[in-house]
């Protein structure tokens, strides 16, 4: 080993301003991992919430929880990282990711709502 990478390893810190990598840090983000996975889980498999729409919304605002989660434990991105250039690349990729999932959606909601025979707009002609 280098004497530069002796100097890191004695402090516990990487390049950067990056925090050390501990074990427990790993073991923190599997177990928030685990049960961020088994909740949803749950709640599909009992029917706990009732609506399948309430169920979808608390999904995805879980799915959000675990990707933050799995940013700052597994990836150990922070805004000071790298001048913040890190941060604000993973910023511009949720927003496009949001778009275009948000897009989707929307795009199969109308296709399914005007495409189906029987609907509402094709009984009146339309």
């Amino acid at each position: 080993m280098s004497a530069a990478h002796d100097h890191a390893a004695d402090h516990g810190h990487g390049h950067g301003d990056h925090p050390p990598v501990t074990r427990k840090g790993y073991l923190t983000g599997f177990i928030l991992s685990v049960i961020l996975t088994a909740i949803p889980f749950w709640l599909v498999m009992t029917g706990k919430l009732g609506s399948p729409v309430m169920t979808g919304y608390v999904i995805m605002a879980l799915a959000a929880v675990q990707v933050i989660v799995h940013v700052v434990y597994f990836l150990h991105l922070n805004p000071k990282a790298e001048a913040g250039w890190q941060f604000m690349a993973t910023v511009f990729t949720i927003v496009v990711v949001v778009i275009t999932l948000a897009g989707s959606l929307w795009v199969m909601y109308h296709m399914n709502v005007n495409m189906m025979p029987g609907s509402a707009d094709s009984a009146s002609g339309m």
